[in-house]
This record gives structure tokens, sequence and C-alpha cells, in this order.
């Protein structure tokens, strides 16, 4: 009895349909994630959003938190980049301080 000749993994794991299609549905997705991230963005600086949501994007687009400390270099950079003023930052920094006190 004959087996078959095996082939070689690339084809056996290459995903169903041709290699452009692959390529196409790479660029539609890296399209799709911009637009967001540009959605996103425009969120973050919206006078239609709180500070709290405008802090919030920032945190989600760039992973990472509030800093606690009010002198943290990262205050100024947020506060610019979400058209907030450091009081505001600030202002949110007391309130996760009085959220997280409160649990504590």
């Amino acid at each position: 009895m004959m087996t078959p000749p095996r082939l070689p993994y690339e084809l056996v794991a290459a995903p169903p349909g041709s290699a452009e299609d692959h390529r196409q549905k790479v660029l539609r997705d890296a399209r799709d994630r911009a637009a967001e991230r540009d959605r996103e963005l425009e969120s973050q600086v919206s006078a239609f959003k709180e500070p709290r949501e405008r802090i919030e994007i920032w945190e989600r687009l760039h992973a990472l938190h509030l800093p606690r400390a009010p002198g943290h270099v990262l205050v100024r950079v947020i506060a610019k980049q979400t058209q907030l003023t450091v009081g505001q930052v600030h202002e949110e920094q007391q309130r996760r301080a009085g959220t997280a006190a409160g649990v504590a």
C-alpha cells in the first residue's frame, strides 16, 4: 500500500485563499486599526467628553496609567494630548485617589 506524499507544512498551515487574498485582508485590517486609532485620537480631545473619559482614552491608546504623583512628567503630556488643563488632570488624580482610599 502506497501512502500519498506529504505536503510541506507551509501549504498545510496556509490560510485558505490565495496569497493576494491574504495580503488584501492584512492591508484591510491595518486600515481598520488605523481608522479606529484616528477615531480614538479624536475622542481624546473631544469637548463632548468628560476629562475622566479623555484620560481613559489616553490611557488605552498608550497602554499606560495616569500617574498618581501630581508632579509626574506625564501629567503635562496627558494634559496637552487631551487638551485638558494640568488642573483638570490633577482633579482626576484626586478623584481616583479618593476612590481608591474609599475602597481600601
